[in-house]
């Protein structure tokens, strides 16, 4: 039986069901951290769950920074308007807002990266490349482009606060909190 303090701490450090949380602890022999992680593996599979469900709530969130130098309307959809209402869903919308400030990414995920912005790319690489033995060359320049593609894509850039964590990560972590579907849809980032 989950201790009924760990059980009020986990949920409060989580924001998880108490169903879930007990489950949690139960499987972990009462271990919090061991828990957290736990809900968190559960909270991926959720997610994918989630993800065949329609976004069709949602919000535009902005921010500001530097004075009004740096600018971000960050789209991000969710299934209900009482989730898109909630503080919580609010925060995620400030958290990415506040990221695409600071990490700049131009694209939203790694496959909405236009093919011939990719073919630019990789001519740089061949160029940088010259003389290395062609056997190597393909399997370098295929590191680089998904390096490139991870540094540039918002769902896979390491959240800023928490270098652990990707973006989607993050959004995944929300998903299991509130338990609905949420939809990254659209960002712009301005700068003078």
């Amino acid at each position: 039986m989950a201790d009924l303090e760990q059980l009020k701490q986990l949920r409060e450090e989580t924001g998880v069901s108490v169903s879930e949380c007990k489950k949690a602890l139960e499987e972990s022999a009462g271990n919090l951290e061991k828990a957290k992680e736990i809900l968190r593996k559960w909270g991926k599979q959720l997610a994918g769950k989630k993800s065949e469900r329609v976004a069709k709530a949602g919000i535009v969130e902005s921010y500001i920074h530097a004075e009004g130098r740096v600018g971000v309307l960050l789209e991000i959809r969710s299934e209900t308007d009482f989730v898109s209402k909630s503080e919580e869903f609010r925060s995620l919308a400030h958290e990415v807002c506040l990221h695409i400030a600071a990490a700049k990414p131009l694209f939203l995920s790694e496959e909405t990266i236009p093919e011939d912005f990719l073919e630019r790319e990789k001519k740089i690489y061949l160029e940088q490349l010259k003389g290395k033995p062609e056997n190597l060359l393909n399997q370098i320049i295929e590191g680089k482009l998904k390096k490139f593609k991870e540094e540039v894509s918002l769902l896979s850039q390491p959240w800023i606060k928490d270098e652990e964590k990707t973006i989607r990560d993050l959004v995944n972590d929300y998903i299991a909190k509130l338990g609905e579907n949420i939809i990254i849809k659209n960002f712009a980032r301005f700068e003078i």
